[in-house]
């Protein structure tokens, strides 16, 4: 309950303020004097509704993603494991030339890690419980690798301009079709309704789902994409044995995953999927993953 209040809330307030910032950028004005027609505005409202929701929860993923796990920064170790951690996160990370990020612990059973944060140099890298109880240190500093990776990649930067322009383009689109439907419904006829037609409304809504989907596919790929790159940086960094042993080590969660949604394509690994749920997927399956590895030069 507390994680979906957490996304609700965070999710009205930005809300709120992007229709803040389109009231001061005069965007609802623009639109009434430029009629049913005017582009300018839409394009403005999209871009900041797509764009800025995007950037404005990659500003907040760090909190974020504290407050959903209850993710327990190490600032001053506490024993001798956690000493090791802190030594192995800034070992990666001056090999990998970033800023040592943030590292945490977070209460889990499965064995699974994320990496999050705006920049390079100020990220957050966290691991479950559940992983430092079920793998061996050698397995553990190649998935530290594999997060440290995502991080010197800029992934989190990358995947949210994706999501940004993708965003912006269904916003867009939907409504510039409604536009188009609700012109021919109503014959062509130039009233006041300012683009307040049902068909307006009807059109923009289906295929704010329907653009969505595709969206989300094209966003899937990517993150796909994006974790075989990390483990080949897992590889360079601890030693491609090591990342290869940690994903048949991760095999035997069988693609279990407690993490928030909003967090779940940052984890180590993802759930499974068969048909054409897998272009859904965030992570491919794990033995492709291995065999990626298995066949690098």
């Amino acid at each position: 309950m507390r994680r979906i209040a957490l996304f609700l809330g965070t999710n009205i307030a930005v809300l709120f303020l992007l229709s803040i910032v389109c009231h001061l950028l005069g965007v609802d004005q623009m639109q009434a004097a430029q009629g049913f027609g005017g582009s300018t505005g839409l394009l403005i409202y999209a871009a900041v509704f797509g764009m800025g929701g995007a950037f404005i929860s990659l500003a907040m993923s760090k909190w974020m993603a504290k407050m959903s796990t209850g993710a327990r920064v190490i600032e001053q170790p506490a024993n001798e494991a956690e000493r090791w951690l802190l030594d192995t996160v800034r070992h990666h990370a001056q090999n990998a030339g970033i800023g040592m990020p943030e590292v945490a612990i977070y209460d889990a059973p499965e064995m699974n890690a994320f990496a999050t944060g705006m920049t390079k140099n100020s990220s957050l890298v966290a691991v479950s419980s559940g992983l430092l109880q079920q793998m061996d240190r050698e397995q553990v500093a190649a998935v530290l690798g594999h997060e440290i990776g995502h991080v010197a990649n800029g992934d989190m930067v990358t995947m949210t301009l994706i999501q940004g322009v993708l965003n912006t383009l269904v916003i867009l689109a939907a409504r510039i079709v409604g536009r188009l439907v609700d012109s021919w419904l109503s014959g062509g006829r130039d009233d006041d309704r300012g683009g307040s037609g049902i068909g307006y409304f009807v059109t923009v809504m289906v295929l704010q789902l329907v653009f969505g989907l595709f969206a989300s596919m094209i966003v899937m790929a990517f993150s796909r994409w994006r974790e075989f790159r990390a483990d080949a940086a897992g590889a360079r960094l601890a030693g491609r044995s090591a990342m290869i042993s940690a994903l048949q080590r991760l095999k035997g969660d069988h693609g279990e995953n407690t993490l928030p949604k909003m967090l779940a394509a940052f984890g180590i690994s993802g759930p499974l999927a068969e048909g054409f749920q897998r272009l859904f997927m965030s992570h491919p399956p794990l033995d492709e993953r291995i065999a990626a590895l298995q066949n690098a030069a």
